[in-house]
């Protein structure tokens, strides 16, 4: 497990989400996760929903299904299932403007409802959905034995969960380590990146069966050089951004360099994307 040499706690999470917010909306839109390119010729926007309908096929929802978003951002995904599947959805996100644009969409489509909870202290019933979904979210989970024993507490036997996930390499070596894998923890807030062997174990050890895992890396990177690129021509045009990056009482303007730690990281191996269906069983 890379484990970041500053601590990341919730509220810092939430921090960084926050101060971030008219950043990712502008610069990525309103899903905050990767785009899955199965072409080449999606546009960023219909390749961040492609993403969301991978987990849905994972999933296996049908009609009138109660889904649990574990780290719902803004609520996009939540609102593309119920739209598309026509499924109710329960998100919680730990940042506070996220889940206020979130219930903006809850206020349109009763079939969403979001709130501003930590999932290690989620309060949901016990076996009240039927599929879960993690897009990107454990990596901020410093106790992720505790993610994978809540999913498994609130999935009713033989429900579903499906965790998209940025791991690292296996046996990643030092210099990845130190000059990529460690400083993007540290700088997205992430208190944790996990191997494919150890995301399997500990959902294993939490009691799922690791039905399948999918490695579509070469797939999604392509998020990374937008988002950098964007990001190039709002500095260039936009002074607000210029402000941003060169303000002390910016706490994470450091997530700009990081941009570049991603893409270096996707193209090295020492970064991968990972796909996970798991089931709870039913006996």
């Amino acid at each position: 497990m890379i484990v970041p040499k500053e601590t990341q706690s919730p509220a810092a999470v939430a921090a960084h989400y926050d101060e971030l917010d008219p950043f990712y909306r502008e610069i990525w839109g309103r899903h905050v996760h990767h785009g899955y390119w199965t072409t080449g010729r999606e546009t960023p926007e219909e390749a961040t929903d492609a993403l969301v309908e991978l987990v849905a096929r994972e999933l296996r929802v049908e009609k009138g299904d109660r889904v649990c978003d574990i780290g719902c951002g803004y609520g996009a995904a939540a609102a593309h299932l119920a739209r598309v599947h026509d499924v109710s959805v329960t998100g919680l996100t730990l940042s506070r403007v996220q889940a206020g644009h979130a219930a903006q969409l809850a206020q349109a489509d009763g079939r969403l409802t979001f709130a501003c909870r930590d999932w290690m202290v989620n309060e949901l019933p016990e076996g009240a959905f039927d599929a879960a979904y993690a897009i990107e979210s454990s990596e901020h989970m410093a106790d992720k034995a505790r993610f994978f024993a809540e999913a498994l507490r609130v999935l009713r036997p033989g429900g579903r969960l499906c965790v998209c996930a940025w791991l690292a390499r296996e046996a990643a070596s030092p210099w990845e380590m130190r000059h990529l894998l460690e400083p993007i923890c540290r700088e997205g807030r992430m208190s944790g990146m996990g191997t494919e062997g150890e995301y399997r174990a500990l959902a294993a050890g939490a009691g799922f069966v690791v039905e399948g895992f999918a490695d579509i890396s070469r797939d999604v990177r392509r998020t990374w050089t937008i988002c950098a690129r964007r990001v190039l021509a709002k500095v260039a045009s936009d002074p607000a951004y210029r402000r941003f990056l060169l303000s002390r009482e910016s706490q994470n303007r450091v997530f700009a360099v990081t941009l570049a730690r991603l893409v270096a990281a996707y193209r090295t191996g020492a970064m991968r994307y990972g796909v996970f269906t798991l089931v709870k069983p039913v006996a």
